[in-house]
Protein backbone atom coordinates (compact mmCIF):
# COMPACT_ATOMS: atom_id res chain seq x y z
CA UNK A 1 0.00 0.00 0.00
CA UNK A 2 1.26 3.49 -0.81
CA UNK A 3 2.37 5.75 2.00
CA UNK A 4 0.16 8.48 3.40
CA UNK A 5 2.44 11.05 1.77
CA UNK A 6 2.03 9.37 -1.63
CA UNK A 7 -1.74 9.26 -1.18
CA UNK A 8 -1.79 12.95 -0.21
CA UNK A 9 0.22 13.80 -3.33
CA UNK A 10 -2.24 11.88 -5.51
CA UNK A 11 -5.18 13.72 -3.89
CA UNK A 12 -3.41 17.01 -4.63
CA UNK A 13 -2.67 15.89 -8.20
CA UNK A 14 -6.29 14.82 -8.76
CA UNK A 15 -7.64 18.17 -7.57
CA UNK A 16 -5.05 20.12 -9.58
CA UNK A 17 -5.82 18.11 -12.71
CA UNK A 18 -9.57 18.59 -12.26
CA UNK A 19 -9.08 22.34 -11.70
CA UNK A 20 -7.10 22.61 -14.93
CA UNK A 21 -9.69 20.60 -16.86
CA UNK A 22 -7.54 17.47 -17.27
CA UNK A 23 -10.30 14.98 -16.48
CA UNK A 24 -8.26 12.00 -17.68
CA UNK A 25 -5.40 12.80 -15.28
CA UNK A 26 -7.83 13.40 -12.41
CA UNK A 27 -9.54 10.06 -13.11
CA UNK A 28 -6.15 8.31 -13.30
CA UNK A 29 -5.18 9.72 -9.89
CA UNK A 30 -8.48 8.61 -8.34
CA UNK A 31 -8.15 5.16 -9.94
CA UNK A 32 -4.59 4.82 -8.63
CA UNK A 33 -5.75 5.78 -5.14
CA UNK A 34 -8.63 3.31 -5.30
CA UNK A 35 -6.53 0.43 -6.60
CA UNK A 36 -4.02 0.78 -3.78
CA UNK A 37 -6.40 1.54 -0.91
CA UNK A 38 -8.73 -0.28 1.40
CA UNK A 39 -12.04 1.16 2.60
CA UNK A 40 -10.42 2.94 5.56
CA UNK A 41 -7.87 4.67 3.34
CA UNK A 42 -10.58 5.68 0.85
CA UNK A 43 -12.65 7.19 3.67
CA UNK A 44 -9.58 9.24 4.57
CA UNK A 45 -9.16 10.22 0.91
CA UNK A 46 -12.77 11.39 0.78
CA UNK A 47 -12.43 13.42 3.98
CA UNK A 48 -9.22 15.04 2.69
CA UNK A 49 -10.97 16.01 -0.54
CA UNK A 50 -13.99 17.27 1.41
CA UNK A 51 -11.72 19.34 3.66
CA UNK A 52 -10.33 21.08 0.57
CA UNK A 53 -13.95 21.77 -0.40
CA UNK A 54 -14.71 23.11 3.06
CA UNK A 55 -11.76 25.49 2.83
CA UNK A 56 -12.94 26.66 -0.59
CA UNK A 57 -16.46 27.27 0.72
CA UNK A 58 -15.12 29.26 3.68
CA UNK A 59 -13.04 31.33 1.27
CA UNK A 60 -16.04 31.92 -0.99
CA UNK A 61 -18.46 32.85 1.77
CA UNK A 62 -15.96 34.55 4.11
CA UNK A 63 -17.84 36.16 7.03
CA UNK A 64 -21.17 34.74 5.77
CA UNK A 65 -19.96 31.15 6.22
CA UNK A 66 -21.44 29.15 9.10
CA UNK A 67 -19.43 29.69 12.25
CA UNK A 68 -18.15 26.79 14.35
CA UNK A 69 -19.66 26.64 17.82
CA UNK A 70 -22.99 28.15 16.75
CA UNK A 71 -26.19 26.68 15.39
CA UNK A 72 -25.13 27.76 11.87
CA UNK A 73 -24.68 24.96 9.38
CA UNK A 74 -24.12 24.31 5.71
CA UNK A 75 -27.21 23.07 3.84
CA UNK A 76 -28.10 21.81 0.38
CA UNK A 77 -30.88 23.53 -1.48
CA UNK A 78 -31.99 21.48 -4.46
CA UNK A 79 -33.33 23.64 -7.26
CA UNK A 80 -35.13 20.61 -8.69
CA UNK A 81 -36.72 18.53 -5.91
CA UNK A 82 -35.40 14.97 -5.91
CA UNK A 83 -32.59 15.70 -8.39
CA UNK A 84 -29.95 14.16 -6.13
CA UNK A 85 -32.02 11.03 -5.69
CA UNK A 86 -31.79 10.43 -9.44
CA UNK A 87 -27.98 10.60 -9.42
CA UNK A 88 -26.53 8.47 -6.61
CA UNK A 89 -22.90 9.40 -7.35
CA UNK A 90 -23.68 13.12 -7.21
CA UNK A 91 -25.82 12.56 -4.12
CA UNK A 92 -22.89 10.92 -2.35
CA UNK A 93 -20.47 13.71 -3.31
CA UNK A 94 -22.82 16.50 -2.27
CA UNK A 95 -24.07 14.95 0.94
CA UNK A 96 -20.60 13.80 2.01
CA UNK A 97 -19.17 17.27 1.44
CA UNK A 98 -21.96 19.03 3.36
CA UNK A 99 -21.79 16.55 6.24
CA UNK A 100 -18.01 17.03 6.42
CA UNK A 101 -18.37 20.82 6.35
CA UNK A 102 -20.78 20.56 9.28
CA UNK A 103 -18.40 18.31 11.24
CA UNK A 104 -20.98 15.49 11.13
CA UNK A 105 -18.74 12.43 11.19
CA UNK A 106 -21.65 10.03 11.68
CA UNK A 107 -23.24 11.28 8.45
CA UNK A 108 -19.98 11.21 6.48
CA UNK A 109 -19.45 7.61 7.57
CA UNK A 110 -23.05 6.70 6.72
CA UNK A 111 -22.79 8.34 3.27
CA UNK A 112 -19.47 6.60 2.62
CA UNK A 113 -20.80 3.18 3.67
CA UNK A 114 -23.96 3.60 1.57
CA UNK A 115 -21.92 4.53 -1.52
CA UNK A 116 -19.53 1.64 -0.93
CA UNK A 117 -22.42 -0.82 -0.55
CA UNK A 118 -24.15 0.55 -3.67
CA UNK A 119 -21.35 -0.87 -5.78
CA UNK A 120 -18.38 0.32 -7.79
CA UNK A 121 -20.33 2.52 -10.22
CA UNK A 122 -21.81 4.63 -7.43
CA UNK A 123 -18.71 4.56 -5.25
CA UNK A 124 -16.11 5.36 -7.91
CA UNK A 125 -18.49 7.81 -9.59
CA UNK A 126 -19.14 9.47 -6.24
CA UNK A 127 -15.46 9.91 -5.42
CA UNK A 128 -14.86 11.32 -8.91
CA UNK A 129 -17.81 13.72 -8.49
CA UNK A 130 -16.41 14.79 -5.12
CA UNK A 131 -13.07 15.63 -6.79
CA UNK A 132 -14.80 17.50 -9.63
CA UNK A 133 -17.11 19.42 -7.29
CA UNK A 134 -14.31 20.42 -4.92
CA UNK A 135 -12.09 21.42 -7.83
CA UNK A 136 -14.91 23.64 -9.09
CA UNK A 137 -15.31 25.24 -5.67
CA UNK A 138 -11.57 25.78 -5.37
CA UNK A 139 -11.38 27.33 -8.85
CA UNK A 140 -14.28 29.63 -8.06
CA UNK A 141 -12.72 30.54 -4.72
CA UNK A 142 -9.42 31.40 -6.34
CA UNK A 143 -11.12 33.48 -9.02
CA UNK A 144 -13.17 35.37 -6.43
CA UNK A 145 -10.14 35.93 -4.24
CA UNK A 146 -8.12 37.29 -7.17
CA UNK A 147 -11.03 39.54 -8.22
CA UNK A 148 -11.12 41.04 -4.73
CA UNK A 149 -7.37 41.48 -4.43
CA UNK A 150 -6.82 38.45 -2.21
Amino acid sequence: MMTTREAAQLIHDALAAAMSGDVDRAAHCVATLGADSDANRMYGVCTAIAEAGHRALRLLYADKAPRPGTDDMWVIQQLVPGALDRNPAQAFATRFLIAHCNGDTASTKAQFEAALMAGPDVFVGGVCRLVIDVAGLASTGMTESEAHGG
